[in-house]
């Protein structure tokens, strides 16, 4: 990782939902340009990890500091610093009523103050990146799952994020349709789009993580360069959890 200040850094945090303690002192940190995939059985805490990053999730303890703002001071803004941390849900999250070039300029007109040529001049090239310019004018339900994974990509880039973070986008969808959406992120990583990657997909994660995270039992019980995690993992957990999710 570079030497430069992070732009997500995690510092030691803790959560609970009542009595249950779902994220356990939990430190990591993304650099610029970095890809890191968090990765671990289901219920590690995972999710709830990277949605603390743009404040998602509140935490009780530690802290938060993306690109040197830290998410529990009072003065921070935290719609304004949402805006520059793009977010992509397991489930698409687009608006059903409105089409695709307008579930792509709303934000930009809304959030970023955007004129409405210049969102959609946005809209039509981000769409053309994720090779949906054919589409524009549709609406998210005359869609495939894996088409309207990656109009929620390019409605997420068109604020310009600093990051992207990723909460299993591909968990929803039918098999043929994971690569589509897989694509279109590892052509955002060979850009240098800094990333926080939740996923089971660990092809993905060899070919183009920096590092991983591994959870359990909501603790970072490794995190390793990638190479290092999948070829000498430390930890008995991990060692486990790739003997099982690598013979499948």
């Amino acid at each position: 990782m570079s030497t430069a200040q992070p732009i997500i850094d995690i510092r030691n945090v803790d959560k609970w939902y009542g009595a249950h303690h779902v994220l356990k002192q939990c430190s990591t940190q993304v650099g610029a340009g970095e890809i890191v995939v968090v990765c671990g059985p289901s219920g590690s805490g995972k999710s709830t990890l990277i949605k603390t990053v743009n404040a998602l999730e509140p935490f009780q303890k530690g802290d938060v500091v993306v690109d040197g703002t830290s998410l529990t001071a009072r003065t921070t803004d935290l719609p304004k610093l949402r805006s520059k941390v793009g977010m992509v849900f397991q489930h698409f999250e687009l608006f059903p009523h409105l089409d695709l070039t307008r579930n792509l300029t709303l934000a930009q007109q809304i959030v970023l103050g955007r004129g409405v040529d210049a969102a959609r001049t946005k809209a039509r090239a981000l769409l053309d990146r994720v090779g949906l310019s054919a589409h524009a004018h549709k609406y998210p339900g005359q869609l495939s799952g894996g088409q309207q994974q990656r109009v929620a990509i390019a409605r997420a880039l068109s604020m310009d994020p600093m990051a992207m973070l990723f909460d299993e986008p591909t968990s929803a969808l039918d098999p043929e349709m994971v690569n589509e959406v897989l694509d279109v992120m590892v052509e955002l990583a060979r850009e240098g789009m800094t990333m926080m990657v939740v996923t089971h997909e660990m092809g993905f994660a060899r070919r183009v993580a920096h590092r991983v995270v591994f959870m359990e039992d909501g603790a970072i019980i490794e995190d390793s360069p990638t190479d290092m995690f999948f070829n000498d993992a430390a930890s008995a957990a991990a060692k486990r959890f790739l003997s099982k999710i690598l013979t499948h």
